[in-house]
């Protein structure tokens, strides 16, 4: 294990549905009590079901899941909200113990897992950086050499000495990402927390997490921000319902992913009707090729025709079809919609209707893409919307720079 910083092997997490695990001892008691005396559940609300007497069932939060992490690697985990990403990050930072398996960890870990993680509400902002650096096995020599930094780096130096009770949210990420980070930990891991600070913070804090993986330092970065994961992450691990389902290179990971689970891969998607409360919907969308087939392959040269079918039930004063693009790393290349916002009112009588959107050939670059629908009105109002509906693929000429990578999102040529 000379190299490798972290050894996750076999590790599964098990936690019990039932009568233990409430808010606190005295409410356990209580609806253990009632359940004994054959009454109901006295801290339901009022309809509500009761989930706390299935005694005997679990739930796996992590299955069999077994990586290695090199020393300096900056891995990304990336899946949907319940896949046991966090879970596993607890795991690997001691706060919770896994069922079976084990987690061999080489180093110091600093982890920010969730908003104000460590910090005591009580203690100001300065009373905090100490105790999270003592926490870190940091001298106190140590931490005053960084404490201009971390200052500096949350900007909150206003608010030093005010307790942390009183800070918003922002603020905790704020203070406890620059406390993480400045520390120099051996293995950092982030949780989706950064989501929580303004757009300029987290373009900085991304550019530490860089930063910190090119000091040869560990970094895990569990993100739901697909562009964030590809350009810091030279790899990534995809995790779906509590087991691994790819580690790989971070573009390649988030490619699987993202077009995982897509009901159409054939270039249509056809949608039930909904029930009779919408009063829009899209009934179905296609992708046609220069010949008019139906597929989900286009040659870089040619254009791609998107069809989609809709059906209003009312007049609509101001009614659109929406469209967009994304690159199968989450970029948004484009979108569109069938009118331009500054010709006044579209009409649209109820009845069922075609909108066509024509993609020109080489525009789009060679990649894979996912596209996503809406039909809504403006002022805006979203009546019906289906995401990541479709995927299909641009192939033919690779477009590189001098360095030989495959850059750009589109495949526009210049003039002569």
């Amino acid at each position: 294990m000379s190299d490798i910083a972290i050894r996750v092997e076999n590790v599964s997490k098990r936690y019990r549905l039932g009568l233990i695990g409430g808010r606190t001892l005295r409410a356990d008691f209580e609806r253990w009590w009632a359940k004994v005396c054959g009454k109901p559940n006295p801290l339901l609300k009022i309809g509500q079901e009761d989930y706390g007497n299935r005694q005997g069932e679990y739930i796996w939060a992590l299955r069999d899941v077994s990586f290695d992490v090199q020393q300096g690697e900056v891995l990304g985990i990336i899946g949907r909200n319940g896949a046991g990403k966090s879970t596993l990050l607890k795991i690997l930072s001691r706060v919770t113990a896994p069922t079976s398996g084990q987690v061999k960890v080489k180093g110091q870990v600093a982890s920010l897992l969730e908003v104000g993680t460590g910090f005591h509400p009580e203690l100001t902002g300065r009373e905090n950086i100490y105790l999270n650096g003592a926490i870190l096995g940091m001298r106190k020599a140590e931490i005053e050499r960084k404490f201009d930094e971390i200052v500096a780096f949350a900007e909150i130096e206003k608010f030093m000495d005010t307790p942390v009770k009183r800070y918003s949210s922002g603020m905790h990420v704020r203070l406890a990402f620059a406390v993480a980070a400045h520390l120099e930990p051996e293995i950092l891991l982030v949780d989706e927390v950064l989501a929580v600070g303004d757009a300029a913070f987290q373009k900085k804090c991304l550019g530490k997490m860089g930063e910190i993986g090119r000091e040869g330092r560990t970094v895990l970065l569990v993100s739901h921000n697909m562009t964030s994961i590809v350009e810091l992450c030279g790899s990534a691990i995809w995790i779906d319902d509590g087991r691994i389902r790819a580690v790989t290179e971070a573009e390649e990971a988030v490619r699987s992913y993202l077009v995982s689970g897509l009901s159409a891969s054939e270039g249509k998607a056809v949608f039930p009707e909904p029930d009779g409360r919408k009063e829009a919907f899209i009934r179905s969308v296609e992708l046609r090729n220069e010949r008019g087939e139906i597929t989900s392959q286009f040659d870089v040269l040619s254009p791609i025709k998107v069809n989609i079918s809709f059906c209003c039930k009312r007049r609509f004063l101001n009614g659109r079809v929406f469209v967009s693009v994304t690159r199968h790393d989450g970029v948004t290349v484009f979108s569109a919609t069938t009118t331009d916002y500054d010709k006044g009112p579209h009409i649209i009588e109820p009845g069922v209707y075609c909108a066509s959107l024509l993609i020109p050939g080489r525009f789009l670059a060679e990649a894979d893409y996912l596209l996503s629908v809406a039909f809504g009105e403006v002022p805006y109002k979203r009546h019906d919307f289906h995401e990541n509906v479709l995927r299909f693929e641009v192939l033919g000429q690779r477009f590189y720079d001098h360095w030989g990578r495959n850059i750009g999102m589109l495949a526009y040529p210049l003039g002569a």
